[in-house]
């Protein structure tokens, strides 16, 4: 079969061509992609546009490119400092590199696209969230068994606890601070269920209103990345996870600490 030779790209094509696909890297990687979505992607749109190859080095926190084309390269890193998880931009991106394989984008309507994905606005309302993360709470506390007391202190807690967690995000608070002071409100407000003796079991309360702050995504990530043989990220996002699994355990030590809550 014979081998079709892609034409050679000057120097200023290849800078855009690498510089379109660490964008789309880093857009997979904010957004919450395992590391081989984001190799495979970056790799079909770089090649798409025309280089020869690429060759890309998946981290927790940044990416390492190279691309070769008619034996000149390039090669550029790009950090990520925000992991929000969008799964609605892993698709968008994901799209839009199979449609430059299949030919139907130029290199200046992959920037349009990729302008407009980043741009996007793919979030619910905020009171949305609230309201829609303390009826995930409270569900889950029914079932754990509680009764319809101790649902509705959950309810609260959970909702208001996702309030303050927006608020921190939103001034850019260190992930860490962030996780515990979320998990600090949501024990102190979920205690009063047993302070005041809500329901049979109010201790649920306090177990249930933190689940909000589990990090699934991270957790399911890293089991992935090992699996598939990324054994640094994988290890590292794991590590990440359990970070964050400590600093939820720790925030409702100090709300049962304050409160005198035991027996969680």
């Amino acid at each position: 079969m014979a081998v079709i030779q892609k034409p050679p790209l000057s120097h200023e094509e290849l800078r855009h061509i690498i510089d379109l696909s660490l964008w789309a890297g880093q857009l997979l990687l904010q957004h919450g992609a395992e590391s081989e979505r984001v190799e495979e992607t970056v790799h079909r749109l770089g090649t798409g546009l025309g280089c020869d190859w690429m060759d890309i080095l998946v981290s927790t926190d940044g990416l390492l490119i190279t691309a070769n084309s008619n034996g000149e390269f390039r090669t550029k890193t790009r950090r990520v400092v925000r992991i929000v998880v969008n799964m609605s931009t892993l698709v968008e991106v994901n799209s839009l590199s199979h449609r430059v394989v299949h030919g139907e984008l130029t290199r200046y309507e992959v920037e349009k696209e990729l302008r407009r994905i980043t741009d996007a606005h793919h979030h619910y309302n905020r009171w949305t969230v609230v309201f829609m993360v303390g009826c995930g709470c409270a569900a889950f506390s029914r079932l754990f068994g509680a009764d319809l007391s101790v649902v509705l202190v959950t309810f609260f807690a959970a909702a208001i606890a996702m309030f303050v967690r927006q608020e921190m995000t939103k001034r850019y608070f260190n992930i860490m601070i962030n996780v515990i002071i979320t998990a600090f409100v949501a024990g102190l407000v979920a205690s009063s269920a047993t302070l005041f003796n809500i329901g049979e079991r109010p201790q649920l309360a306090l177990a249930a209103s933190v689940l909000l702050l589990v990090p699934g995504v991270p957790l399911i990530n890293a089991a992935e990345d090992l699996i598939k043989g990324y054994t640094m990220t994988g290890l590292a996002r794991g590590f990440f996870g359990a970070l964050i699994a400590l600093c939820i355990a720790l925030g409702l030590l100090l709300a049962m600490a304050l409160t005198g809550v035991s027996g969680l």
